[in-house]
């Protein structure tokens, strides 16, 4: 790339300074221009960790710097679409961390801002840029395990005993937190139209689904459920995930964790002709799934790129979130 991105953080957020900034150090598109923060304190920090040209208080102000030509934003969910449509306004291009919004209604809002200001925004869906994933694609495509009728997946986390996370009015809980995963490698692996949604999630007094499970029936047949939560002890670094793909050839098994780095496994089982089992197991490498999804929005935004994560499948998932809220009753306290 002849030209790096000069990008612009909207937030001091975790995610940010564990996952994403990193991923823009790895890069060689990107350039770390700017950093704002609702505290100037915690901006000026990030602005020595990391190496940032300026910081902000505020995150108007680093909207009004014409030198920032991308925003990433890290928000609690309640604020993405404001902050989004800001942004977009001010003429940068957005990379949005997931779920990029709290309903359809205020996705279709950020798209059409985008299109209006002749920017490009996409939904930092950071795992779906993963080699990994490509893989898994590449076996389901390829028909070795035939078509795929069923899938099973989980992404269960810690509890979080004081985090916007598990705050109703910041659009808190499993689903939208983890939950956004397991739809979305769903969709990545099953092309076809939904017939129906079917939820059921252990809400607390404010409503914050803790623990959620959800099936899906698609009009080619295919079915595929899920559970997300935050329901492991408190505060911990424990997790669980799991992914199964089932096809009527044979199917794929994976522990690997959603976002996961490093050495990846999973395991292809086939039937041969006199029905015996055959199973292989397959590894895969992957490196920053955040260095590879900033290069690609920065490809987009040099050299016209097509962004990984479209608004077509933001829609989709989201249409897809919105429907297993409203069977949960996440919306009803």
């Amino acid at each position: 790339m002849d030209k790096k991105v000069k990008w612009g953080v909207l937030g001091t957020a975790c995610i940010a300074a564990g996952c994403t900034i990193p991923g823009m150090t790895l890069t060689n598109s990107c350039e770390l221009y700017a950093i704002a923060g609702r505290s100037f304190e915690k901006a000026l920090a990030f602005k020595e960790r990391f190496g940032f040209e300026k910081a902000y208080s505020g995150y108007d102000a680093l909207l009004a710097d014409s030198e920032v030509e991308a925003v990433y934003i890290p928000l609690p969910n309640d604020i993405h679409c404001e902050w989004v449509i800001k942004a977009l306004n001010a003429g940068k291009h957005v990379l949005c961390e997931k779920p990029i919004a709290m309903n359809e209604a205020e996705l279709m809002r950020m798209f059409a801002a985008a299109k209006e200001n002749g920017v490009i925004l996409m939904e930092a869906f950071a795992y779906l840029h993963s080699p990994f994933i490509a893989k898994l694609k590449s076996i389901v495509e390829s028909g070795e395990i035939g078509k795929v009728d069923y899938i099973d997946t989980a992404f269960v986390t810690q509890g979080y005993s004081e985090d916007f996370r598990l705050h109703k009015e910041q659009g808190g809980g499993g689903i939208y937190d983890v939950g956004c995963y397991c739809t979305s490698m769903i969709l990545s692996l099953i092309d076809s139209p939904i017939r129906y949604v079917k939820a059921d999630a252990e809400l607390d007094s404010s409503g914050v689904d803790h623990l959620a499970s959800a099936m899906i029936g698609f009009e080619n047949g295919a079915r595929a459920t899920f559970n997300a939560g935050m329901v492991l002890g408190t505060d911990t670094c424990d997790r669980y995930d799991r992914l199964f793909i089932h096809g009527s050839k044979g199917y794929i098994r994976s522990d690997a964790e959603y976002n996961g780095e490093g050495v990846l496994s999973l395991s292809v089982t086939v039937k041969n002709e006199p029905g015996d089992r055959i199973t292989r197991i397959e590894t895969v490498k992957a490196g920053s799934n955040y260095a590879m999804e900033l290069d690609n929005m920065n490809e987009c935004i040099r050299n016209g790129g097509k962004p990984h994560i479209t608004e077509e499948f933001s829609l989709k998932n989201m249409q897809l979130l919105d429907s297993i809220l409203e069977a949960a009753a996440y919306n009803n306290i």
